[in-house]
């Protein structure tokens, strides 16, 4: 291939050479500048023609030796395949020879023979489910223990397994019961205020807040507790009609009723006007009192400050009960009832379970985030539940009585169908598909495909599942 090379670059050269002689030499003294392009261009043409040439001299060897091939005169490498595991267990007995086929002996058998070999009985290791031999004095390569058969009986898809597999495999069955399952929703949402426990403080009449025994947003209160104290004239002036009219009651008391009745649509609580009835003294401050156990949420006053009826002077929350409102998604929204019972977790006590129910669920969807609201309510006597956490709510919806179900895990899912592996007594299973309906966290509902009492499989199911579909693809393959 050298002396091509050469020959051809020599051949270049003297082409070179004689296009210098006659062109440039014979004009040596007029070297113009486009003499001088012309033999930049001259240069530029032989640098790229060596990778052609390169190529073409590459090319013709590769052409001699697929000719040679042709002609069977080539000796062609010979590539060792890995071995397999009865060759691994051979090499291990001393005096055993093993056969091991190349690249250039190719083995004389057919697609049909190939699948016939693998429909006899084959072994496996009852730790590596994945050793698969027909060598019956083979050891796993991998742990050392003896094999056992994998046989399959007449049937396709029907995998038969000796007990020993089965208890090596860890393989456990489930019967198929009827129970009653729950729809279930899971979902996020957050704490809020029960709005039907909050009281607003307000007076009914205007002047000063004289002092002030709340002083900031949080503080908890119980129902008579004093909030704060005010002075109004108008009170002042309703006490003391209240006393006249006591003093000068004739007997009919409808002049006591009168002032009575002024008194408490001024605001003045009932024990107030009990001890102003007994002491006749009338109050120049009036006691302003909390109407409900809670917390204050909302503060509008400070000591001093002048007050009208139209302003809201504080509010209280009851946290004894709390909503907690959660987001349904649009393909869930049939699901949900009031009334239905519903569970929260909370992430600062994981262990502890809330019990509620749904409330109310809000009549239009959020344009955005294509939800349903739906308010649940759940009773907080301790506490422990604050406005504005976050909480993991399940929704417990349209309980279904009377389904037939298996445990979730028994289920195998693949791409359009589901099938479970049923137990069909003295170590034979086989793959069955089924219509699966609602699904909870333990249990999946079977429509179809399925009788009451019949036993699948819960636990190594796949793996009896890819021998049924192997063994039903070589029997295909062999035409059987």
């Amino acid at each position: 291939m050298f002396v091509k090379i050469a020959k051809r670059i020599h051949y270049k050269a003297w082409i070179f050479i004689n296009w210098i002689e006659k062109i440039i030499f014979p004009h040596a003294h007029t070297i113009t500048v486009r003499a001088k392009n012309q033999i930049l261009l001259a240069l530029l043409i032989i640098f790229a023609s060596l990778p052609v040439n390169y190529y073409l001299f590459s090319s013709a060897n590769d052409m001699a030796a697929v000719a040679a091939v042709d002609g069977g005169s080539a000796q062609v490498p010979q590539v060792t395949r890995p071995l397999l595991l009865s060759e691994l267990d051979a090499q291990q007995q001393p005096g055993k020879k093993i056969d091991v086929l190349t690249s250039s002996n190719p083995p004389e058998e057919t697609a049909l023979d190939h699948a016939k070999k693998h429909m006899d009985t084959n072994y496996v290791c009852p730790m590596h489910p994945e050793i698969v031999t027909n060598d019956a004095s083979a050891t796993c390569p991998l742990c050392g223990m003896d094999l056992v058969p994998l046989e399959v009986s007449g049937e396709v898809d029907i995998v038969t397994l000796s007990p020993n597999v089965i208890n090596a495999l860890g393989v456990r069955t489930a019967p198929v019961k009827q129970r009653t399952i729950y729809r279930r929703i899971n979902s996020v949402g957050y704490i809020g205020y029960d709005e039907n426990r909050i009281r607003t403080v307000s007076l009914r009449t205007e002047g000063w807040v004289e002092r002030l025994v709340v002083k900031s947003v949080g503080g908890k209160v119980k129902k008579g507790d004093l909030l704060f104290e005010i002075y109004s004239p108008k009170l002042v002036n309703a006490q003391e009609e209240y006393v006249q009219a006591l003093t000068f009651d004739r007997g009919d008391g409808m002049l006591v009723s009168a002032s009575r009745a002024r008194l408490k649509a001024l605001g003045v609580s009932t024990v107030q006007i009990a001890a102003l009835r007994t002491e006749k003294d009338v109050k120049q401050l009036v006691q302003i009192n909390a109407p409900q156990d809670g917390i204050v949420s909302e503060l509008n006053i400070t000591e001093g400050m002048f007050v009208l009826p139209s302003k809201a002077v504080m509010s209280l929350v009851d946290l004894s009960s709390i909503w907690l409102l959660t987001d349904i998604f649009e393909n869930q929204v049939g699901w949900v009832k009031k009334g239905q019972l519903a569970e929260a977790s909370l992430p600062f006590m994981p262990d502890k379970v809330w019990e509620g129910a749904v409330e109310y669920v809000y009549p239009s969807l959020d344009p955005k985030t294509r939800s349903l609201k739906a308010r649940l309510r759940f009773n907080n006597p301790s506490g422990l539940l604050k406005p504005n956490m976050y909480a993991d709510v399940t929704i417990y919806a349209r309980p279904k009585k009377k389904a037939l179900t298996v445990p979730r895990e028994a289920v195998i899912q693949t791409g359009g169908q589901q099938r479970v592996i049923v137990a069909l007594g003295e170590g034979k299973f086989q793959p069955v598909a089924i219509r699966t309906g609602v699904q909870t966290e333990d249990h999946v509902e079977v429509v179809s495909g399925l009788e009451e009492g019949v036993r699948v499989v819960v636990s190594s199911q796949f793996l009896i599942d890819s021998e049924s579909s192997m063994r039903a693809s070589l029997l295909r393959l062999s035409g059987g």
